[in-house]
């Protein structure tokens, strides 16, 4: 079943126009070939738990789906926490919680139809689960090395669209948040906590994108508004995605560069995702200042100010958020 769930995967890229997209070119990377023999690897590192086909796909493409690698049963205990958090039955600590821009205003419903997002869930007893998994962070070792700082936390709740299509996610380049290289060390691991589809605001990704460099990063122009920090890049609106289409307990693996974004939600339900950006702890911060993301630091400790966060820096506030998962804590 896992066999025939990458072929269809795998089958998409294959179909899509070779010609709409067409990634730029690496220096030192020899031609991928179907068993990854004779390349050069630089987004990943040598670890027998990746097969060389896995390798070589990752190197070409900036992703890799890995079917029913988390139990279901877990990701059942993380959406009663998450609805636990939500509904205020117990306490969400210093998780930052954030509503979607079509809910603000609503008022007299349940805590679930108010989030589309909770954050920073690294000392949670119950979600940090999800990025501690030991089958998690074996390929999570394939991209960042032994050292492994969990660096970005989220369970995402993507609300039924009213019509307005303020559920979708620009597509956009998750290093535009991060102020930690290089970029081959980081790595997102993002789990479907139910079948995600294209009715339901599925992943999409510009498969060899992470060959390029990082874009500037601003609010789209919707009618309609967008979420607070839901950055996006311009200039991709007519080249085809690859779509994402994932089971429960499914979990992507993707590069820190690669273009991506997510659909609308066209169901009357909540779509539920939990993710982790991980980083080994080898990365060194770098001072964003006149960079495009510049802009991004600043929104980001305004917001911690309103919180009553004083006198701290982008980097720091980077460093509170992380833990040490694996291995020894070096630079992060």
């Amino acid at each position: 079943m896992a066999q025939a769930r990458m072929k269809v995967i795998f089958g998409h890229l294959n179909q899509r126009d070779r010609h709409s997209f067409i990634p730029q070119p690496v220096s030192s990377s020899a031609t991928v070939g179907v068993a990854g023999e004779g390349i050069k690897f630089q987004y990943t590192l040598d670890n027998p738990h990746l097969t060389p086909s896995q390798r070589a796909f990752y190197e070409d493409n900036g992703f890799l789906v890995i079917p029913n690698l988390v139990p279901h049963d877990k990701i059942d205990r993380w959406r009663d926490r998450f609805l636990d958090l939500v509904e205020g039955r117990v306490s969400s600590g210093g998780m930052t919680k954030m509503k979607d821009i079509s809910l603000r205003n609503v008022e007299g419903v349940s805590g679930e139809m108010m989030i589309n997002k909770i954050q920073d869930f690294v000392y949670d007893e119950v979600l940090s689960q999800h990025f501690m998994l030991p089958q998690v962070l074996d390929y999570v070792e394939c991209f960042t090395g032994p050292n492994i700082m969990a660096m970005h936390t989220m369970l995402i709740n993507k609300p039924p669209d009213p019509g307005t299509r303020t559920s979708r996610h620009p597509l956009h380049q998750d290093l535009h948040y991060f102020p930690f290289r290089p970029a081959n060390r980081i790595v997102c691991a993002w789990t479907a906590m139910e079948k995600i589809n294209n009715d339901n605001g599925c992943l999409f990704v510009l498969p060899g994108s992470h060959k390029g460099v990082l874009e500037q990063h601003d609010y789209p122009d919707w009618e309609d508004g967008v979420n607070k920090m839901y950055h996006g890049v311009r200039g991709y609106d007519n080249i085809p995605k690859t779509m994402l289409c994932m089971e429960k307990g499914d979990t992507v693996f993707f590069h820190p560069i690669l273009l991506h974004g997510s659909g609308d939600n066209k169901t009357k339900h909540f779509r539920k995702a939990i993710s982790c950006h991980y980083a080994s702890s080898e990365c060194e911060y770098i001072d964003v200042r006149g960079t495009s993301q510049e802009n991004i630091a600043k929104e980001v400790e305004e917001v911690a100010r309103k919180k009553g966060i004083e006198d701290l820096t982008y980097k720091h506030l980077w460093k509170f958020r992380s833990r040490l998962v694996r291995g020894v804590e070096i630079n992060l």
